[in-house]
């Protein structure tokens, strides 16, 4: 992988290359150039995750024409296509180097060791939602059951929009979750539920089960079994599963069907999808 990354950069293939590099003994996301060739040899496929989808709509902004490589897993490509379908990256931008590696039910057999959620604990199960429930689990519980347990979750939010911030997918220059009348300012848990209700919402047919927004959440909260739940309703109604195509998306149709934006290229072989 290393080797190719170095020659597609040397013949321009790619004008930058997002992936990780070893820092300070932190696995952290780094961007590889042509001038800086060296660097590759310390290109790595970490078990940190961090959306460079997001870096690579927000580069791609700021510089229109720009060719990006990026290492990309199932969830990154997933996330890729959410954004294409968005209009926040235009199709072909984005080259991927693909590492065999899915973190979500999305695709059929998925297996990842890089979301294994930590054990819950006694007290959690009591009175809480155990973060490796499915949804189909946790609703064995009556109507006021879930509610209590869920409020339950909520009354722990610090409001530290880390899963805002986190999320590949979340890209509004005008975000709902601060704005006054509807997320009250200087109150802490924000109104309950309605903070991660209104991010709930947001979430229905764009969320691509990445699973970085419960990594990021201070307080433990599940929100991936949450974004599940949002995204198994759009499934049964629409048969739509966010990112698994280029698909538009339910919400974002009106009128006629738009034409479909071109599939992302993989680069390379040898074991990669």
């Amino acid at each position: 992988m290393k080797a190719e990354v170095k020659t597609w950069l040397q013949e321009g293939r790619f004008d930058i290359f997002l992936g990780y590099r070893m820092m300070a003994g932190h696995a952290l996301p780094h961007v590889f150039v042509k001038d800086r060739l060296q660097e590759v040899d310390e290109l790595i496929s970490a078990d940190a995750r961090y959306p460079l989808e997001k870096f690579a709509a927000r580069i791609a902004a700021a510089q229109p024409g720009i060719k990006i490589g990026m290492l990309a897993r199932d969830c990154n490509k997933r996330a890729l296509n959410v954004l294409s379908i968005w209009n926040q990256l235009e199709p072909g931008t984005v080259e991927t180097v693909d590492v065999n590696c899915c973190p979500s039910n999305l695709k059929d057999g998925a297996e990842c060791s890089y979301l294994k959620a930590p054990k819950t604990g006694f007290h959690k199960k009591q009175v809480g939602i155990d973060n490796q429930s499915d949804p189909e689990d946790f609703e064995s519980n009556d109507q006021q059951g879930r509610f209590t347990r869920w409020m339950n979750e909520f009354q722990r939010c610090i409001k530290c929009y880390g899963c805002r911030n986190i999320c590949p997918v979340c890209f509004c220059q005008e975000c709902s979750l601060e704005h006054p009348e509807l997320i009250k300012t200087g109150d802490l848990p924000p109104e309950v539920p309605i903070f991660h209700l209104v991010r709930a919402v947001h979430m229905a047919g764009r969320c691509i089960d990445c699973g970085l927004c419960e990594e990021a959440c201070p307080a433990d909260i599940p929100l991936r079994l949450l974004y599940r739940k949002v995204n198994q309703i759009v499934c049964d109604i629409f048969d739509y599963r966010p990112g698994s195509s280029l698909e538009q998306s339910p919400f974002s149709i009106l009128g006629e069907t738009p034409p479909e934006p071109e599939p992302l290229k993989a680069a390379g072989s040898g074991g990669r999808e």
